[in-house]
């Protein structure tokens, strides 16, 4: 499968569930709002997401995916049709060292929820012992989802290897609707009751996801088996890889933990719901686009590094950074300028008011100044790990981590939680920078002459669409706070709206003609020499 058609297929299904992650957190919006209980539950919610970000989605596809590719490989290599069977082994003794550690981690998470949730929280000096007690009750619900998706990751690292990505990005949706049933059907009649059946459905959607992954790999031939915890060769050297990708990969996620918790302890209540609320649009283009090109790329980059080939290597990250800046700087540009009516036309009902409104609108404005920076850090990142080389990001990440937390400390006085937001984006674009200037210093990577002239092109379109939406975002505005079906007429015509002014950039600046982007989706992959 070629790099847009997987990327197609990953951002597609992304877009499925993220339309109802959007779905199911204007419900949340709706019953819970951005107080006491939310700001609980998304405390509670953070920690499992961290933990998944860093090991089972981030450090295990990183470092899992590009030694299971290699396996196969090679035992093809050396034995014609052995290499599938050769991988599966593989993968069968990380599933033996990895299931009996993640029991002993998740339930002394559990039992530990309490000094955690004080280390991240300082206790809610703002909400009180209340909120502080719920957080912790919540984080002990939600936190087996740890677990259960670190499971679902290495079958989809599996299934993304034999090139049945769809899989995998599907899984995501299952937790979507877990939640969105919840709410809607067992919201209870307070807020607190709310937010503990949200606790709860997510841990029942890590069980439906593992499930469904586990379905997937038989119907393609694929079979673990559970045996007694064994530090192979190849396992041994996956450990002492994964630690260092963890870091690499959580940069952005180590960031917003960072956030969150300054935002906990010194921002008034309701701080942390305004980030999270903002932080959901902002990673709307990294799901759709950031993992998809970066996932889709892993296992080609390590093919064709494993093989030799390095210029064919260079040309797919090329292409992937271009197709990047094409997806991604169009919608940081909607982001920032539309970002009120967009958040009062989605969230602005129920329990979340006009004033929870202008909050995380100012936060998201000023996130999605990263989002380009966000995406780029997933698509250049695979170059290091195709190359076996985990230690490269952490130190970038590391780097990056700094700069966030003093931004932070600079900017939360003045600005509050938008200061936040400012030295998350800031610490995104450090970590960008430094990674494409190794890359491009031991020549593994540099800028070829179309991406050069293609993104000013991109840069220009967008900056036309921008325009566009500073002009039609306040007549907007006036339709957001009204009937469900005229919100959604007004925040279709203004995204509709959006997007063909950028269209029409596109092909004015050349940066594409049509007969290229039809040839980007149909065009079959070439073969590495």
């Amino acid at each position: 499968m070629g790099l847009i058609r997987a990327t197609g297929t990953i951002g597609g299904l992304t877009l499925v569930s993220r339309v109802l992650g959007m779905v199911r957190d204007m419900l949340i919006a709706r019953f819970l709002g951005a107080g006491l209980a939310s700001d609980a539950f998304l405390i509670a919610w953070r920690l499992p997401n961290l933990f998944r970000a860093l090991f089972a989605e981030g450090a295990l596809s990183a470092v899992f995916v590009p030694m299971f590719n290699r396996t196969m490989a090679e035992a093809d290599k050396d034995h014609p049709g052995t290499g599938k069977q050769a991988a599966i082994i593989f993968a069968g003794q990380v599933l033996s060292v990895l299931f009996p550690f993640l029991l002993v981690f998740t339930g002394l998470m559990m039992l530990l929820a309490g000094p955690v949730v004080w280390a991240m929280t300082g206790g809610f000096p703002d909400g009180g012992p209340e909120k502080f007690t719920l957080a912790v009750r919540l984080t002990q619900i939600t936190f087996p989802y740890l677990a259960l998706i670190s499971l679902v990751s290495l079958l989809g690292g599996i299934l993304n290897s034999l090139d049945r990505f769809w899989v995998n990005a599907a899984a995501p949706i299952l937790l979507n609707i877990c939640m969105i049933v919840a709410v809607l059907f067992f919201h209870g009649d307070t807020t607190i009751a709310t937010a503990y059946t949200q606790a709860i459905a997510v841990t029942i959607s890590g069980v439906m996801q593992l499930l469904w992954l586990m379905w997937s790999c038989r119907q393609a031939g694929v079979v673990l088996r559970l045996g007694l915890p064994r530090l192979s060769p190849r396992v041994k050297q996956m450990l002492i890889l994964i630690l260092p990708a963890a870091l690499g990969q959580g940069a952005i996620q180590f960031n917003l933990l960072i956030s969150t918790s300054l935002a906990a302890r010194f921002l008034p209540q309701g701080a942390v719901s305004y980030l999270y609320y903002a932080d959901r649009l902002n990673q709307l283009p990294l799901g759709l686009i950031g993992i998809g090109v970066g996932t889709a790329i892993l296992p080609a980059l390590s093919r064709q590094i494993g093989g030799g080939n390095e210029n064919m290597a260079k040309d797919t990250q090329n292409r992937a950074i271009e197709l990047a800046l094409f997806l991604s700087l169009p919608a940081a540009v909607a982001l920032c300028v539309a970002a009120t009516p967009l958040i009062r036309g989605l969230l602005q009902h129920g329990a979340f008011s006009a004033a929870d409104t202008i909050g995380s609108a100012s936060a998201l404005a000023v996130f999605a100044l990263g989002v380009p920076a966000y995406v780029l850090i997933k698509v250049l990142t695979p170059g290091f790990y195709a190359r076996q080389d985990t230690k490269t990001p952490v130190r970038v990440a590391l780097i990056s981590m700094l700069i966030n937390l003093i931004g932070n400390l600079i900017l939360i006085w003045p600005l509050a939680h938008v200061g936040v937001a400012a030295a998350t984006a800031l610490s995104a674009w450090v970590n960008v920078i430094i990674l494409y200037w190794l890359l491009h210093r031991r020549d593994q990577l540099r800028a070829d002459a179309r991406l050069l002239s293609r993104g000013a092109r991109i840069v220009i379109a967008s900056a036309v669409m921008g325009v566009a939406l500073w002009f039609a975002g306040p007549f907007a505005d006036r339709f957001m706070a009204a009937s469900f079906w005229t919100r959604i007429i007004a925040l279709s015509l203004l995204c509709g709206g959006g997007g063909l002014v950028y269209a029409i950039a596109i092909f004015g600046t050349g940066a594409y003609r049509l007969s290229e982007l039809k040839s980007l989706v149909t065009r079959r992959p070439r073969k590495a020499s």
